[in-house]
């Protein structure tokens, strides 16, 4: 038995999928139907029928045209699939393990600048070397942005999928293509016994020139690309773990309907506190502790309902974070956490609790440590949990989303100012927010300078990156 019963080659457009076609077609057992599923053909340009299924047909049933292949092709059947096809058959295929994926790609400049030359001169193959259409492209910093904003973001959703259903894939780059042994690779990845002794060879390379003879504005490209950060060198480390929604965090107020969405690490004591004065009423009065069914019922039952989060700044945070977790030994401290610290990462306190030995400098210093350590462990590299305290506030957003994103997103500077008007919008009445809870034993202002900046700024790049925070100090001045 087989381990297939269909095949996709996930591509883009000028990436040598026509000549994979052309010798894939050439193995007994093998047919790849084309671009089966482009919106505008089926098939083939100026072709709109394949085994009997038209293309109002296909519109109306496109997974009737996939069941189509299994049935009624003699051999293994498949297609070529762009990320501009059409949608409804990408997650059945990705899902199917009786699917084998073949991922074709190609250098996203040589892409680019190919897809250009043959939108200009609409060749779009070549079989005669002798009618080959030459043309030189301008090239557009804008246009290839899109290109490969658009190509990573499809090479992103295969990526997940494949992750999610524990498959894999043959990978193929456009340079893999004229190596006859990689080919019979893929044949072999696909079941099949035959083996391609040279390649065919009748699709020629369109545009063999380098790619300095086909752009006009090679220097101009040249330059733009020398500035674009195309393998996301400065991207912060996509290590973090990935956080759930955290609904049973959430709390809503008594009567109010006003849901809060806290970030751990923030001033959550203070809202907490003035959630409960809200309504005249205790702490006990909030709803706390809901699963998510219990916050899709309280959702339903108040359809005038808002939700916020506090977004700290990530200075001021990581300093909360820093005095009330790993400095207190009391309630609420990490107290193995801190220990780990102090033997294994360099962060160096009194024995116990805090005594009078202890004073700015050592606080600094201490707080700096944190901050290394922090470094480390959010790209994994300890084998200390990434907290929700001290995760970055991006990454908790992202886990919100799983379940429904926040109304507001309030910074901390402007709490009582945006939580008025929040009232306003349902008809609640503002109360003075209590005053916020000091850092003992010492404030951030009081160690704070350029180069501690610096430090967690190095923590937290995509905080700083995704919400605009500039340093500390503009904020608290």
């Amino acid at each position: 038995m087989r381990q297939f019963d269909l095949f996709v080659i996930l591509a883009r457009m000028r990436t040598g999928s026509n000549f994979l076609e052309v010798n894939l077609n050439a193995v007994d057992g093998l047919t790849c139907y084309g671009e089966a599923f482009n919106p505008h053909f089926v098939g083939a340009p100026n072709r709109h029928e394949l085994l009997e299924t038209d293309l109002s047909a296909r519109e109306g049933n496109p997974l009737g045209l996939l069941e189509r292949m299994k049935v009624e092709t003699e051999g293994l059947p498949g297609f070529r699939y762009f990320h501009d096809h059409d949608p409804r058959v990408f997650e059945p295929l990705l899902n199917d393990p009786r699917c084998a994926k073949i991922i074709l790609s190609r250098n996203p400049i040589e892409s680019y600048v190919s897809l250009k030359i043959a939108q200009t001169t609409g060749q779009w193959k070549l079989t005669d070397a002798r009618r080959h259409k030459d043309s030189r492209i301008d090239f557009d910093a804008v246009g290839f942005a899109r290109h490969l904003e658009e190509a990573n973001g499809f090479s992103k959703r295969i990526l997940k999928s494949l992750q999610r259903n524990g498959q894999t894939a043959f990978h193929l780059d456009y340079e893999d293509l004229q190596d006859v042994d990689v080919v019979n690779g893929l044949l072999r990845f696909l079941g099949m016994d035959t083996q391609l002794e040279t390649l065919d060879k009748s699709l020629k390379k369109q545009n063999a020139k380098p790619i300095s003879e086909k752009v006009r504005n090679f220097d101009e490209m040249d330059q733009i690309l020398s500035d674009l950060d195309l393998f996301s060198l400065s991207k912060a480390s996509a290590f973090e773990p990935r956080r759930g929604p955290a609904v049973r965090a959430y709390i809503a107020a008594a009567k109010t309907p006003l849901l809060f969405m806290p970030i751990k690490g923030g001033p959550e004591r203070e809202v907490r506190d003035w959630m409960a004065q809200l309504d005249g009423g205790a702490q006990d009065d909030l709803l706390q502790h809901m699963t998510q069914r219990d916050l899709r019922s309280w959702m339903e039952a108040r359809q005038t309902h808002r939700s916020f989060t506090v977004l700290s700044h990530p200075a001021r945070r990581a300093h909360r974070v820093f005095c009330q977790r790993i400095l207190s030994v009391e309630e609420g401290g990490f107290l193995k956490i801190r220990g780990k610290l102090q033997s294994h990462y360099g962060l160096h306190l009194p024995d116990g609790g805090l005594d009078q030995s202890y004073d700015i400098e050592w606080h600094r210093n201490a707080f700096s440590a944190f901050l290394r350590f922090l470094k480390s462990n959010l790209i994994g590299q300890t084998s200390v949990r990434v907290d929700p305290a001290w995760a970055s506030q991006h990454q908790v957003l992202q886990g919100f989303g799983e379940f429904a994103l926040p109304d507001r997103l309030i910074r901390e500077d402007r709490l009582e100012i945006e939580l008025r008007e929040l009232l306003e919008g349902i008809g609640g009445t503002m109360v003075p927010m209590p005053p916020p809870i000091k850092d003992s034993p010492f404030a951030l202002e009081n160690i704070y300078d350029s180069s501690l900046e610096t430090l967690v700024q190095s923590v937290y790049k995509r905080d700083y990156l995704h919400f605009g925070f500039g340093p500390w100090a503009d904020q608290a001045a």
